[in-house]
């Protein structure tokens, strides 16, 4: 498990799933808000690549994120589009509900860029999220995320097209947290 202050990186387990599905998947806004791809229904049980781990997929990785505290199940984050070429990814999140603004994502968001630059020697990391999602931009500025531009009404969401902030931090400009 990869540690920060308040939160830990894990292997998706089985049990997670259902959780998952329910708590961000089946929220039809937040998912639309989170993932630039269609929502639609998932039948329990099936092996929907959206949630199951696929170990042989060699560009995406997803981690279940814990608190670390009390062991809970508190969201999901993903490493996507690992360009190993020019050593580049993309990186996302999405916390229950209940763990919302508790300044897990911060927490998380560190994380992923020691998982991006330290386990994987990646040059460049790279957030795109809507423009009013002020927790991740929050949370991806204080670990060093540079805004790089915005792109214009690119996000389908719920029936409007919405911007989207694109964010980078390149590994020379990382500043790692003190280990707790």
């Amino acid at each position: 498990m990869l540690r920060g202050s308040t939160v830990g990186l894990r292997a998706r387990y089985d049990e997670d799933i259902p959780i998952l599905r329910t708590e961000l998947y089946d929220d039809v806004v937040n998912f639309s808000r989170a993932d630039g791809r269609a929502w639609r229904p998932i039948t329990p049980g099936s092996n929907e690549p959206r949630l199951v781990v696929d170990e042989t997929d060699q560009v995406n990785v997803a981690f279940s994120v814990v608190e670390l505290g009390s062991g809970a199940l508190i969201g999901a984050a993903t490493f996507w589009d690992i360009d190993t070429h020019n050593r580049s990814a993309h990186l996302g999140m999405s916390l229950l509900p209940a763990a919302r603004g508790r300044g897990f994502g911060t927490d998380v968001v560190a994380v992923l860029c020691h998982y991006g630059f330290v386990v994987r020697g990646l040059h460049r990391l790279q957030v795109e999220t809507l423009s009013d999602n002020d927790a991740m931009l929050r949370a991806a500025e204080r670990n060093g995320f540079v805004r790089e531009g915005v792109l214009r009404s690119s996000a389908w969401v719920m029936g409007e097209f919405l911007d989207e902030v694109q964010l980078g931090l390149l590994a020379e400009d990382w500043k790692p947290a003190p280990t707790p």
